[in-house]
């Protein structure tokens, strides 16, 4: 069924039909609870709270030992499903990121396909960011992120840095530039005639 079928079908009940269908929906489904929660009493900053506490705990459960990514990731898609503010969704991207950061350097260096969804997550935030002018606002918490990551192995760090390069340009970046390349002319070795 298609949602033009769909509506076909819902026109066809009357008020109290459509009433109940929709309290049915509501007790048997949480993310459809969640919705109408947040529809009738549309308070952000609590709605936001409560996911960046599932964040945390994909990383650090309050039972067991094992991180859950993939919580953290459907925290952040369930969230932005809820069509929430783009200043709080990239609030959450990057607080996945920082504490998927704080995890590694609580607990030691983790797998490729663990720094590949922070790094993932690390862009999109990034872009969202860009998109919505938000990167000054954040610019501070990026910069820790990416400094806090400079002990963490797999090409982690190098990674997160050319992409904070890549939103945060500034003219100490071209300062380093112009520096590498002097140095490079420096030690080439000059052939004098004759040799």
């Amino acid at each position: 069924m298609g949602l033009t079928d769909i509506k076909k079908e819902l026109k066809k009940l009357d008020k109290d039909k459509l009433i109940d269908l929709v309290a049915d929906l509501y007790k048997k489904n949480k993310s459809v609870k969640e919705f109408f929660d947040f529809y009738v009493n549309p308070d952000e900053r609590e709605l936001f709270e409560k996911y960046r506490d599932k964040v945390f705990e994909a990383f650090y459960p309050k039972r067991g030992y094992n991180y859950k990514l993939k919580d953290g990731k459907q925290a952040i898609s369930d969230f932005k499903k809820l069509g929430t503010s783009t200043d709080l969704l990239a609030d959450l991207m990057l607080f996945y990121v920082e504490t998927g950061v704080k995890f590694t350097n609580d607990y030691g260096d983790v797998n490729e396909s663990y720094y590949k969804s922070l790094a993932t997550t690390f862009v999109d935030s990034l872009t969202l960011m860009s998109k919505e002018n938000l990167l000054d606002k954040f610019e501070g918490r990026v910069v820790k992120v990416v400094d806090d990551t400079s002990g963490i192995g797999w090409g982690f760090h190098d990674y997160l840095v050319q992409v904070w390069m890549d939103f945060y340009p500034s003219e100490d970046e071209e300062d380093y530039e112009d520096d590498n390349n002097a140095i490079e002319e420096k030690g080439k070795i000059i052939k004098l005639d004759g040799q």
